[in-house]
């Protein structure tokens, strides 16, 4: 027999509660599932049945749409330019966070809490704060116009909350494995290797996917840093599809569904990772 429901206490709910929680769980995922649908049968339409039919299935299905941009060389630059980006991002966030957590989570040394308080501000401002001071500092460590340029500001905005999540779950490691392996002849780096790492699946590939969305669907940075068409990520390789006085919107919603979908893909197969690491990395400690 399924398991009775029960709250935080317990107590078994109410059917009613269970009716105002399924209620809700239907209308957020509405929320979250419409628009994605909406975009991509937008995507199957002409641009006359796009004015007028905006949510419902398309009359006629245009499939042509879809073959255009996936037949095009466009939209496989983008989404190599954007992939680049995104894995340099994730890999330099993972190992510079993990280190840094690690170093946090075991090691005392003074002013450590002053850093990490420090570190942690970061999450308090938004990229887009500081778009200027990025572009000046940019510009003269002469990087504008190239992919590091977009990768390490955004693997600075990302190791706040990447640092945050990874501590506290290597503080969660029992700390009886840090003395066998200190007995055994066992340095912290080959601790942070071969015993950490392994054991921080989880919460490493909640990193992994947090940052990589965040750096898919980055789209001022890359539109401030990079001025070469060819280097251009998805996010502005919309602009291809955008004339001086009409816009194929059929086209920008098909290539939107097409470049979205790794995204989601990512996310689908680190589901199960994402919902462990934070349940084990984001407790307060």
């Amino acid at each position: 027999m399924p398991a009775t429901p029960r709250d935080e206490s317990g107590r078994r709910l109410s059917p009613l509660a269970m009716i105002a929680i399924f209620g809700a769980l239907v209308a957020l995922s509405a929320v979250v599932l419409v628009p994605i649908l909406a975009t991509a049968l937008g995507g199957f339409k002409t641009l006359g049945e796009l004015r007028v039919n905006l949510l419902g299935l398309p009359q006629h299905w245009v499939w042509k749409n879809y073959w255009d941009i996936l037949a095009g060389h466009r939209y496989w630059q983008v989404l190599g330019n954007s992939l680049l980006i995104a894995l340099l991002t994730v890999a330099l966030t993972l190992a510079l966070s993990s280190m840094a957590a690690f170093a946090f989570a075991h090691l005392k040394f003074f002013g450590g809490k002053f850093l990490l308080s420090y570190l942690l501000l970061g999450m308090l401002f938004p990229l887009a704060t500081a778009i200027l001071p990025l572009f000046i500092k940019v510009r003269d460590l002469g990087l504008l116009d190239s992919y590091w340029g977009v990768v390490l500001p955004q693997v600075a905005f990302s190791l706040a909350m990447a640092i945050l999540l990874l501590r506290n779950s290597f503080r969660q490691l029992p700390g009886e494995l840090l003395d066998a392996a200190m007995m055994d002849g066992c340095g912290y780096f080959r601790y942070f290797i071969f015993i950490t790492l392994p054991l921080s699946g989880p919460i490493l590939s909640t990193v992994a996917v947090i940052s990589f969305v965040g750096s898919w669907n980055g789209y001022l940075l890359p539109l401030v840093v990079l001025d070469s068409e060819w280097r251009y990520p998805w996010t502005l390789g919309l602009m291809a599809y955008q004339g001086q006085y009409n816009t194929s919107w059929q086209l920008v919603l098909a290539f939107i569904t097409l470049t979205i979908l790794p995204a989601i893909v990512m996310f689908l197969f680190a589901q199960r990772y994402i919902v462990a690491g934070l349940t084990a990395g984001a407790v307060k400690s």
